[in-house]
């Protein structure tokens, strides 16, 4: 799977990271399903509040509006536009998944009230340079995780 990641959304998580420093902070991921195993993140939301140093807990309440108003901007259709998944910061860690994000991804893809075929999570840091790292893990119901290709757009396709 490849997820695109515009230079827009990659600008706005600068930001976010950069004001957040060394705390770790996250959000979800909507976007559009370009083409076979191929996702562009459309948007995205920053949670900045209820993370630390080693730890970031998504809270439920401020996903809400922002997924309604993605939806209706997309005239809900979930086929093409819908959650992609989740996003958090590392900021003095590996980018790759704890065993805490492991655990919570596939609690959520395992859920049956959740109705996804896969979620998501993306892992993202500054380099030294302030440019954005990130890697993709996709879980799916009951086939595990695995790497997807992070593509960092120089370019804003599609008007993001």
């Amino acid at each position: 799977m490849k997820i695109i990641l515009p230079e827009k959304i990659s600008r706005k998580m600068i930001l976010g990271l950069q004001k957040a420093s060394s705390r770790e902070i996250g959000g979800i991921l909507l976007g559009e399903h370009v083409n076979e195993n191929e996702f562009l993140v459309s948007d995205i939301t920053i949670q900045r509040i209820r993370g630390g140093f080693a730890i970031f807990e998504r809270l439920i309440q401020e996903i809400v509006e922002p997924l309604k108003k993605f939806f209706a901007k997309t005239h809900h259709n979930y086929k093409r536009f819908n959650y992609l998944g989740e996003w958090h910061s590392h900021p003095s860690f590996v980018l790759q998944p704890s065993s805490t994000d492991d655990s919570t991804m596939k609690e959520m893809i395992d859920d049956v009230d959740f109705g996804a075929n896969f979620v998501v999570l993306m892992i993202v840091k500054l380099s030294s340079y302030n440019k954005l790292e990130g890697t993709v893990t996709v879980y799916r119901n009951g086939n595990g995780s695995q790497p997807a290709e992070l593509v960092l757009s120089k370019e804003d396709l599609k008007d993001a």
